[in-house]
């Protein structure tokens, strides 16, 4: 029944294996697919994986750093795996603790694993004990209720049943009437009533003495004319009025409107087409910095603070350690986070109880960090499932425990699997005498179209030339907004400087026409006229739109791009999920190939307007698993960065 069983530890050594009967196909494929998708990605908070046809069920053993991994074929529907390979984990365990404790490598390569005669009792004893439940059988008629009733029992009287109404009649004006019936209870009743009203004016803990003196003082200070005294209430905290919103200052906005009146440029109000060139030269705002080499990373102010802060949270931990008697201010970064169980100290492993609580606060802060809830869920279940078992060190608590693991968790998930490098990959397509092509796609209003501008100039900084292919022919105005960037990049690289060939062209066919088709042509004429990029444009579209969802699935298809970058702004939440989920899923249904091309990388729009809600980048790196290679931070050609992980986690984690 099962393909395979496999126990190595995180370090790659292969302790045991077990391979079924006429199973000839190795296992190393399924098992170092699940090791790359699932384990070293951090998403082990499923334990299950597909691959092929097999499907693999898989544990995580935390305090001695082994991983147990059954397969078997996905037809079948085996019902004792996951108890199966408890069992196994739990005996395994017990059986060779000793050689287990023995820290390094060589010893476990030294150590024998003579697991085969146990590992086959399990799984009899898991097969039989499947088979033993089996479906449940119907119950027969004289097992039922039904069965017990006599005919006499189910004859329905009338002056039975008359009596029976009017014994409820009865019953229902009996409790109507109990309330009114009996006035005796309830004056005796008022006798202990009097306690709760005094209870309730403040009076609680009074004898009747001071509780008649205290009245006779109230009703004095009455007749007298002085206030009573009320009993005290803590004072309503004074709010403060929010102070109102600073205006912005634009950096190319000039400092009156006569500078924005360009409407003595022309004698209809107009430019004409030839003096937009010379009016983007001569704007200073124009004079951006160079953009050389790698692109600088995001960063973030904050983050020196940040560090002072968690120094002095580990700090308040290790008093905390030493001496849980003393109350001790919550304090650093996440003291509202983590404070609640700082006391949960020890060298001890940790469990699932442990956790819980810290993980439920966890979860709470990425949603409010803008993390789509269901992968906050699985990210805090990816944790727990790493952190289940481990021994924590004598100085140690579970929230600092649990916050580093997480962390580092979305520290590996922003860190992409691959280097994507840009500049690389268009030196070795010019080697080749072709154009790298990259294709921007996305739904409406993200910035497509300004940050394929801001990679142009940068691309252009590097000495490459760019055509941009205008495929968005639905949009009105898209044309003329990709021409009115591709003059100003102009004017930033004059022709003259480069042998008197504009570095930046447009190639444009109007509207309404087939992008697929313009994509191609413009790809043409790019290698007969020795282009370096063809950056190609997109019109926006909504994930649910499957007619525009078919037609960017085609022209990927017919023009097999060397780059497809998803463009999505860093304001959305649970959105990015839908997104990038049903983009992929339209590319993968309308390709014309077993292998189709998904999404291979991300730019991230916007992120100068989120603060430190950064979460839409965990989203939807967690989602594609592709890295994100670009982000956009403002409003000129300059405005781009490449991601810096730990800069955004440390905004991320920020409370």
């Amino acid at each position: 029944m099962l393909d395979f069983f496999t126990i190595f530890s995180k370090g790659g050594i292969v302790l045991w294996c077990f391979q079924g009967t006429g199973v000839t196909e190795s296992f190393t494929g399924p098992v170092n697919a699940l090791i790359r998708s699932v384990i070293l990605q951090e998403r082990s908070g499923n334990n299950s994986y597909s691959h092929d046809a097999l499907s693999l069920k898989y544990k995580l053993d935390n305090e001695f750093e082994l991983v147990f991994v059954v397969g078997f074929q996905k037809i079948l529907t085996l019902t004792y795996v996951d108890k199966f390979i408890d069992d196994v984990q739990l005996h395994f365990r017990d059986r060779y603790k000793n050689e287990l404790e023995q820290k390094g490598a060589l010893a476990l390569l030294n150590s024998h694993f003579a697991f085969e005669d146990d590992f086959k009792m399990l799984l009899r004893e898991a097969e039989e004990s499947s088979k033993a439940r089996g479906p449940t059988s119907m119950r027969s008629f004289n097992a039922s209720l039904k069965s017990q009733k006599t005919v006499k029992s189910m004859i329905e009287t009338k002056g039975g049943d008359k009596g029976k109404e009017q014994g409820g009649k009865k019953n229902k004006n009996a409790k109507k009437e109990a309330p009114a019936a009996e006035p005796v209870k309830g004056e005796k009743a008022k006798a202990p009533t009097s306690a709760q009203k005094t209870e309730e004016n403040g009076n609680q803990g009074l004898t009747q003495e001071e509780i008649i003196q205290k009245k006779r003082e109230e009703f004095i200070r009455k007749r007298m004319g002085a206030p009573v005294e009320k009993p005290s209430k803590s004072p309503k905290p004074v709010k403060e009025k929010p102070k109102g919103k600073e205006k912005r200052v634009w950096t190319l906005g000039g400092s009156s409107t006569k500078e924005l009146d360009y409407s003595q440029s022309n004698g209809n109000g107009a430019h004409a087409a030839g003096d937009q060139g010379l009016d983007a030269q001569a704007d200073p705002g124009m004079q951006l910095s160079s953009m050389k080499g790698d692109l600088l990373a995001v960063d973030y102010e904050s983050s020196e603070g940040e560090e002072e802060e968690e120094e002095e949270e580990d700090a308040v931990e290790r008093v905390v350690v030493a001496d849980t008697s003393k109350k001790i201010p919550k304090k650093g970064a996440f003291g509202g986070m983590f404070g609640m169980l700082k006391g949960l100290v020890g060298s001890k492993s940790l469990s699932q109880e442990d956790m819980e609580p810290v993980l439920d606060k966890m979860r709470d802060h990425l949603i409010a960090k803008n993390v789509a809830a269901e992968i906050a869920s699985q990210l805090c279940d990816s944790v727990a499932k790493k952190l289940e078992g481990k021994v924590m060190g004598t100085f140690t608590t579970v929230a600092s425990t649990v916050k580093g693991a997480l962390q580092d968790s979305l520290v590996q998930i922003l860190q992409p699997k691959r280097r994507v490098d840009i500049l690389r990959d268009v030196l070795e397509a010019r080697s080749q005498r072709r154009p790298f092509v990259i294709t921007f796609c996305g739904v409406n209003g993200v910035g497509k179209s300004t940050n394929l501008a801001k990679i142009s100039f940068w691309l252009i900084e590097n000495g490459f030339t760019v055509l941009i292919a205008a495929c968005d022919t639905f949009r009105a105005g898209a044309v003329e907004q990709l021409r009115t960037h591709q003059r100003r990049l102009n004017s930033l690289h004059p022709p003259q400087d480069h042998g008197g060939r504009p570095i930046v062209q447009l190639y444009e066919k109007g509207y309404g026409k087939d992008a697929a088709g313009i994509a191609m042509e413009a790809i043409a004429y790019a290698r007969n006229q020795a282009f370096d990029v063809v950056l190609v444009d997109t019109a926006g579209r909504m994930q649910d739109n499957t007619p525009l969802m078919t037609a960017l699935a085609k022209l990927i298809a017919v023009n097999m791009p060397d780059l497809v970058l998803f463009v999505g702004e860093a304001l959305v939440g649970n959105e990015a999920v839908d997104q990038l989920v049903k983009f992929n899923q339209a590319l993968a249904d309308h390709s014309m190939s077993d292998k189709p091309r998904l999404i291979d990388g991300i730019v991230l729009t916007k992120f100068d307007t989120i603060d430190d809600k950064v979460g839409a980048a965990i989203s939807m790196t967690y989602i594609t698993g592709q890295p994100i290679v670009f982000v956009g931070t403002g409003q000129t050609y300059n405005d781009l960065r490449s991601l810096n992980a730990r800069a955004v986690v440390g905004a991320l984690m920020k409370a």
